[in-house]
């Protein structure tokens, strides 16, 4: 049976996920904050198993010291970050196929956000863990890789089957709406998924996770028909 999954709002804006076998057992991708993991694991009675870390930056690992687990859990990152990320069990890389929860996992390189980046896809559930690479609505600020290698980062993630939902790092969808709806203007794919935003957070309830299929229609980071456009796009992102 495909793995259920648990979305967990931490710190400001961020999102932590769990994922669940029937077993009672449980795989956590990154650690913002410690309190609603814990929360969260203990309201089911869930055992933590393994921690999937996507990057190293404070905001997806802060929480992990804080973490209630015994024993401890499997700590999986990229072996290209390891140097920075807090300490690992196991290092992967881009090609490589792990098992977690019983399930495969495939390990994607989708460096730009950061160089070392990395998404875990679980294809028998239809889950891909893209941390801050890609986005709802949109993809990650570029603090160390480059254009080029984010749009070929996404091109990875797009070419995943449409209905994968993307599990990303932050809800920064009505913003990333903003800007979709400025650079296509009068594009009613766009246009319908910016009101439905609007609908969500002005209930209180989350966008994330969207489906891929969503993403490669409305998301104007995927919908950029090269490399150079991506270019352009994403640096009017960053003066937004």
């Amino acid at each position: 049976m495909p793995l259920e999954l648990l979305t967990i709002p931490c710190l400001a804006d961020n999102y932590a996920f769990l994922l669940v076998n029937d077993a009672g057992e449980a795989a956590l991708v990154d650690a913002p904050e410690a309190a609603p993991i814990n929360a969260a694991l203990a309201a089911r009675g869930l055992t933590l198993t393994t921690i999937l870390l996507t990057h190293h930056h404070w905001d997806h690992v802060e929480g992990l010291e804080g973490l209630s687990t015994a024993p401890a859990p499997r700590r999986i990152g990229a072996k290209a970050d390891a140097h920075r990320l807090p300490p690992l069990t196991e290092e992967v890389s881009e090609g490589e196929r792990i098992t977690v929860l019983g399930e495969a996992v495939d390990i994607l390189d989708v460096s730009g956000h950061t160089v070392g980046h990395i998404a875990f896809h679980f294809p028998a559930s239809g889950f891909v863990f893209t941390g801050d690479s890609l986005m709802a609505f949109g993809c990650g600020r570029l603090f160390e890789g480059t254009p080029d290698q984010m749009y070929h980062s996404l091109s990875k993630l797009a070419a995943l089957p449409q209905e994968t939902l993307v599990c990303s790092g932050h809800e920064y969808t009505a913003a990333n709406a903003k800007f979709a709806a400025s650079v296509l203007p009068g594009v009613a794919a766009i246009a319908a998924r910016c009101a439905e935003t609007d609908r969500l957070r002005r209930a209180g309830q989350f966008t994330v996770p969207s489906s891929l299929a969503l993403e490669t229609a409305t998301n104007p980071f995927l919908l950029a028909p090269d490399a150079a456009a991506f270019a352009k796009l994403r640096a009017q992102k960053d003066v937004f």
